[in-house]
């Protein structure tokens, strides 16, 4: 018996339909990869606006924290007065004529919108007394570098003198409170509620105790509007992310806002 071969027909793809399934997978290869660079931009961003509120929301924290304790300890916590390095004679020192009259809020060099000296004590449980320290903020104009300083009390001087540049140091960076001209202008070009009137924003503003409970904006409280009575620090924080926007070039910001309350009796 003879035995024969079924011959087989194996089909395969054609060279047309090889090229269009080709065609097919770079479409969507290359979709595929321009939504991932999208994506990859977006992240790039969003980190470094993260980044930047949260150096300013920790900057913002202490500033808080500072304005909470200014003016202790107070006078009246010591039966027998130690040397006035040792007490804060003062919530917020003041310049010029520290520690003589306080000057008029508005009028005086510190506390001033970019200007702030707390005094207080930093490191009250310290079983070593170290006294009471002056802190202060200060934003110079043009800059974008809000800095902090902090040096021991004198019994006897300026805060303001006592808290030279070479003390001071980088607190929050990119900071645009108190900008150029043009920094401002290119701002409004992509924020333009910000900055009303082309005018820098001042990062402290003040409220005073008038006796009545209830803070009074310190430029109007009359006899009031002096850096002791100071009461309610307000603080807005202006700052840029680092890099503009990677989508759109545009420049990205945030602007926080705190309250600090002292707690401490006026002295």
């Amino acid at each position: 018996m003879n035995s024969r071969t079924t011959p087989t027909c194996e089909n395969g793809f054609t060279l047309l339909e090889l090229l269009v399934a080709a065609s097919a997978f770079l479409v969507v290869a290359a979709a595929a990869f321009a939504l991932l660079g999208e994506v990859q931009k977006r992240y790039q961003t969003d980190s470094q606006v993260l980044s930047s509120f949260q150096e300013a929301r920790l900057g913002m924290d202490q500033i808080v924290r500072d304005v909470n304790a200014s003016g202790y300890p107070p006078q009246n916590q010591f039966s027998v007065l130690p040397p006035a390095n040792f007490y804060a004679a003062t919530p917020v020192a003041w310049s010029p004529s520290y520690p003589g009259a306080p000057c008029t809020i508005g009028v005086c060099v510190t506390p001033g919108d970019f200007d702030l000296i707390i005094e207080t004590d930093i490191d009250p449980q310290n079983p070593i007394p170290n006294g009471v320290e002056w802190v202060r903020y200060s934003l110079p104009a043009g800059a974008t570098t809000l800095m902090r300083g902090v040096v021991s009390k004198t019994a006897t001087g300026d805060p303001v003198s006592a808290t030279p540049p070479s003390v001071m140091y980088p607190f929050v960076q990119n900071v645009m409170n108190n900008g150029s001209a043009q920094q401002i202008t290119a701002i409004r070009a992509a924020y333009p509620t910000m900055f009303p009137g082309s005018a820098p924003v001042p990062i402290f503003s003040y409220g005073c105790d008038t006796g009545s409970g209830t803070p009074v904006p310190c430029p109007t409280a009359g006899t009031f509007n002096t850096p002791v009575n100071i009461l309610d620090v307000q603080i807005t924080l202006i700052v840029q992310a680092s890099a503009a926007d990677a989508q759109t070039g545009k420049i990205r910001l945030v602007e926080l806002h705190g309250l600090g309350h002292r707690i401490n009796p006026n002295q």
